[in-house]
């Protein structure tokens, strides 16, 4: 028993959705709003990404059966979701075909008023807002009616909880998206707000790039998360095009 861990963890961004391509139409035209006419949670894959998310699910089945994952917990907004059942369908999961568990602590970081306004829209409806954030920095800025980084954090630190009580020593996929990624492996290797701001200035989280921890005992007896593959993009290697979009709803980073 790895002291309630599970034996290894892959972390899943989404694949490339409508969202992230209006948003990169409206940030090329200099529009304010980003034109998506359904709520963030309902936006779906583009058709690039849903070949991604398949791509993805390829890259998981081509594992030795005995390192393959058996459980799959997914967001619940719709990109997430979708791509979750491609990597199901493809075969990817030990012992064949299974449904994904949905966890709505895993969901997108919630914009609030920024929600559908890109950089510039947000700099010009809500200046004040705007420089507050730039003053606070965005891990601790909350947008009104929105969430921090660490708003975010600590809704995963629950839901790490509950993984480590029910899928102790199993293999497990979160499938999430950016700000997610980033703030599990905030918790996860025990970074403090500049390492991750640091780690996030670096590269975008890939469209279905795929990060993994293994959890091994250590001296004295410690299981210590131990980060083994990050923002790998399978995609690419399985034959389909890399995108790396930032955030879906707002053109903050």
């Amino acid at each position: 028993m790895r002291q309630n861990w599970p034996e290894r963890l892959w972390l899943v961004r989404h694949g490339q959705s409508q969202g992230n391509v209006a948003r990169d139409k409206a940030d090329a035209a200099g529009h304010n709003v980003i034109e998506l006419d359904v709520r963030d949670v309902d936006v779906p894959l583009s058709d690039l990404g849903m070949r991604q998310a398949e791509a993805a699910g390829r890259w998981f089945a081509a594992l030795p059966a005995d390192e393959r994952p058996d459980v799959i917990l997914s967001s619940p907004y719709l990109r997430a979701r979708q791509t979750a059942t491609a990597i199901c369908d493809a075969g990817a999961l030990a012992g064949g075909k299974a449904k994904s568990v949905i966890d709505e602590r895993l969901r997108e970081r919630e914009f609030g008023v920024f929600d559908g306004l890109t950089t510039r829209g947000i700099r010009e409806k809500f200046p004040e807002e705007a420089a507050h954030r730039a003053k606070m920095g965005k891990f601790y800025h909350r947008p009104p009616g929105g969430e921090s980084w660490a708003d975010v954090i600590l809704r995963l630190r629950s839901a790490l909880n509950t993984i480590n009580l029910l899928y102790a020593d199993r293999r497990i996929v979160i499938v999430c998206h950016q700000v997610v990624v980033l703030c599990m492996r905030y918790i996860l290797d025990e970074l403090d707000e500049g390492q991750i701001m640091s780690i996030d200035k670096q590269a975008e989280i890939l469209n279905c790039g795929i990060a993994a921890y293994d959890f091994e005992r250590q001296e004295h007896e410690l299981c210590v998360p131990k980060l083994v593959l990050w923002n790998h993009g399978a995609p690419l290697e399985q034959g389909e095009p890399q995108t790396a979009e930032p955030d879906t709803m707002t053109g903050t980073r």
